[in-house]
């Protein structure tokens, strides 16, 4: 069984520890960023259950941070589920290809934290997503299979990949209208995977809620380009560096919902943005589920046995308002 990795902030300082309970251990580790962890820390949080030399805090006295941390990447896989390929006006079966764009490290924030919106953005919508952290530099094309995985993903985490659906679908910015701050609630763990957790990957259960009201409901067999398959896509066009997140896609239950008619009105270019955008938003008026100022989005991901739980978020929603973030 893994172990669930933090970063926090405790009496003005930032730390890294192993989750014990309603407690934290506090590592020796100084590490400014996942990266470096990763390199030097992991033994020492591995074996810390063990040690009983080190410090221990509550958890309700600390504040938990991100623990994906700059100058991580993020890169996301779109479309991933077929109940949301269908909301969206695609086609709901597995597509030829696998959808990649990026999100902004800066949109990183803690699992508790504010999301803020920016005014001028009318659509706000939220994306439950599994979070793969990559545990070793890749820096050429590698076959990685289930088999393997262990040796590439260090661990999981729970991402909310918040969207502004105007900017993405109108202007046709998917990273900048995924990338405003505070745009990406990561945590509150790292799960930290041993070998014989890979199985689990695949049977995972994600839930979000809006207001107490259950909006997205999916288990991760139902994946539609699967972790390591991606993982290995993906060396064969870009490197990844030790901490690098992917985020492997939303399901179904999100506010946006789509016709084919209308994704292709809202998304033609040689029709006016100001006439899109009316359009878009006309039709996205009858829906009474994207997020508003005050709204509370709580996420959670965890296997069906209950072996992997990687926490639950809760992140109310800011509109318009300059809160900074604790990424």
């Amino acid at each position: 069984m893994g172990i669930k990795l933090v970063r926090f902030e405790h009496q003005g300082t930032n730390k890294w520890g192993v989750v014990d309970g309603e407690n934290v251990k506090v590592l020796n580790n100084s590490s400014k960023t996942l990266a470096k962890f990763l390199e030097n820390g992991q033994a020492e949080a591995r074996d810390v259950l063990n040690n009983d030399t080190l410090q221990t805090v509550a958890l309700s006295e600390v504040t938990l941070l991100s623990p994906v941390t700059k100058p991580a990447k993020i890169v996301c896989q779109g479309a991933n589920y077929s109940t949301h390929r269908a909301e969206a006006g695609m086609e709901a079966k597995r597509p030829p290809f696998n959808m990649i764009f990026g999100k902004a490290n800066s949109s990183l924030t803690g699992a508790y934290d504010t999301v803020v919106s920016p005014e001028h953005v009318k659509l706000l919508d939220y994306e439950i997503e599994l979070g793969l952290v990559i545990g070793k530099d890749i820096t050429e094309e590698t076959a990685v299979t289930d088999d393997n995985l262990h040796e590439y993903l260090a661990g999981l985490v729970v991402a909310n990949d918040i969207s502004a659906r105007d900017v993405q679908l109108v202007q046709g910015q998917w990273l900048k209208g995924k990338s405003y701050r505070t745009f990406c609630p990561t945590g509150p763990y790292l799960y930290l995977l041993d070998k014989e957790d890979i199985p689990n990957i695949h049977n995972l259960e994600l839930k979000l809620w809006v207001n107490d009201e259950i909006r997205q409901e999916a288990n991760t067999e139902q994946l539609l380009f699967k972790p390591a398959e991606t993982i290995a896509e993906l060396s064969g066009v870009m490197d990844f560096d030790k901490g690098d997140m992917i985020l492997s896609g939303t399901t179904g239950g999100v506010a946006l919902n789509l016709t084919p008619e209308l994704l292709a009105t809202v998304s033609n270019p040689t029709i006016d943005a100001n006439q899109r955008l009316e359009v878009l938003i006309e039709a996205q008026s009858k829906s009474n589920r994207y997020l508003k100022d005050g709204d509370v989005i709580r996420t959670s991901i965890k296997s069906a046995d209950g072996t992997i739980d990687l926490g639950e978020q809760k992140n109310k929603v800011q509109a318009p308002a300059l809160v900074s973030s604790k990424a």
